[in-house]
């Protein structure tokens, strides 16, 4: 099989991991002569966007697609009746350098079918890490999949090359997992998530204890982990996602949980559903997770657990902040001349870099009605939560029954318009 042929399987077989986002990476750029490739924004394969707004490009492919697990919910599955392919390390390499220089792709994400076992995969996945920076001098965004099996000192050498590490962690209940990926064990993953953290912490105190001589402390994946979370394939609720979401953040301090909707794949098993969840509620996961990293949200804010129908679950009719405001009528309207910014966050319409400019402004003069515009804050959506000088929201506004209802028309516009 020639290598045109293996990059159009491979490719497409990495099409459902969502975790290839390179935000966070350190800034290294080879236009100053000294190696290839650069982590600035460009045209390319797949594109990723950072929270920052620069748009990557990256080579995305698996190593192979042939694999010794049957995960259920998985295209690339060992019962699967799919074209395989497996690349060797020098053809990834190749295939990286070649689309650096014609300027197509700015990094590479890579991830593999497990082969053998899980030390011989992870090895031949640093492998071509190893070779992109140690022979040919790359300069470009590496992220690399992690095996939670693999050997440790696999792991620290994984880091040494990579940007980013990931490892998804693919459903939130164990017994989901038990039953979709038998092979996986949700305790292996999270003990890999562990060895992670350590050793990040290890190298950012190690920074820290070098007195800013960055080039001398230990390099360990710069852009930190992240994992994937596929929504729908098992019967968990929003609020479980979430509630695990917040977990990973907490207790392994990861970059990014990315949220994916199950994909109907062909020859499916009967455990998994017939049909894909609606992709609305894979955004709106994205937004409550916005929420609890930068808003200061806590779950049990952005989604009441329950059981029964509906239970647990996001509005797919409206974003997870401006519903919280329908349900906490009695914490609007809020000044926005006085109320401080942990508040403003939590105004509809109200972004963090628009609540900046807010604080900015008022320190030396009132804001008016008229000034929204100016701070790219939508009126239609700010006014009914809000009181400046010359506004005031009427009972009319003020009642949530009627704001629903005003704002359901607007319900599948996707954005995250905070």
């Amino acid at each position: 099989m020639n290598v045109q042929r293996k990059l159009e399987i491979l490719a497409d077989a990495a099409k459902y991991d969502a975790s290839c986002a390179s935000s966070g990476t350190e800034k290294r750029d080879s236009r100053n002569g000294k190696g290839v490739g650069s982590t600035d924004a460009g045209m390319g394969i797949c594109h990723s966007y950072a929270p920052d707004g620069r748009c990557i490009s990256l080579l995305k492919i698996l190593l192979t697609n042939a694999c010794n697990y049957d995960c259920l919910y998985c295209v690339n599955r060992a019962s699967s009746n799919v074209p395989r392919a497996r690349f060797t390390v020098d053809e990834v390499v190749t295939l990286t350098i070649d689309f650096y220089r014609r300027n197509y792709i700015e990094g590479l994400f890579l991830s593999s079918g497990i082969i053998r076992n899980a030390d011989y995969t992870m090895e031949q996945v640093v492998s071509v890490a190893r070779k992109l920076r140690e022979d040919h001098h790359f300069k470009g965004y590496i992220h690399l999949k992690t095996i939670p099996e693999a050997d440790d000192a696999l792991i620290a050498e994984a880091g040494k090359y990579a940007d980013r590490l990931s490892i998804n962690i693919e459903v939130p209940e164990e017994a989901s997992l038990a039953k979709l990926a038998p092979e996986k064990d949700i305790r292996a993953i999270r003990r890999t998530m562990g060895r992670l953290r350590l050793k990040l912490d290890e190298a950012k105190a190690a920074r820290k204890d070098d007195r800013g001589m960055k080039a001398d402390a230990p390099r360990f994946a710069p852009a930190g982990q992240s994992t994937q979370m596929i929504i729908g394939a098992d019967a968990a609720t929003d609020s479980t996602i979430l509630r695990m979401s917040s977990n990973l953040y907490g207790s392994y301090k990861l970059k990014r949980v990315y949220y994916s909707a199950f994909s109907p794949i062909p020859d499916a098993s009967r455990a998994l559903p017939l049909h894909a969840p609606p992709l609305v509620r894979e955004h709106r996961l994205y937004q409550a997770d916005w929420l609890m990293r930068f808003y200061g949200f806590d779950v049990g804010e952005i989604v009441e657990a329950g059981q029964g129908p509906g239970q647990g679950m996001l509005s797919l009719d409206m974003d997870p902040k401006l519903a919280w405001a329908l349900r906490h009528r009695d914490r609007f309207p809020l000044d926005v001349n006085r109320a401080s910014r942990e508040d403003l966050l939590r105004v509809p319409g109200f972004g963090r870099k628009a609540v900046d400019r807010i604080i900015a402004t008022r320190r030396v003069s009132s804001i008016r009605a008229g000034d929204l515009g100016k701070l790219h804050i939508p009126r239609n959506k700010a006014l009914p939560f809000i009181v400046l000088p010359d506004h005031r929201p009427t009972l009319s506004l003020l009642d949530g029954a009627a704001l629903a209802e005003r704002f359901k028309p607007k319900a599948m516009q996707l954005g995250f318009g905070f």
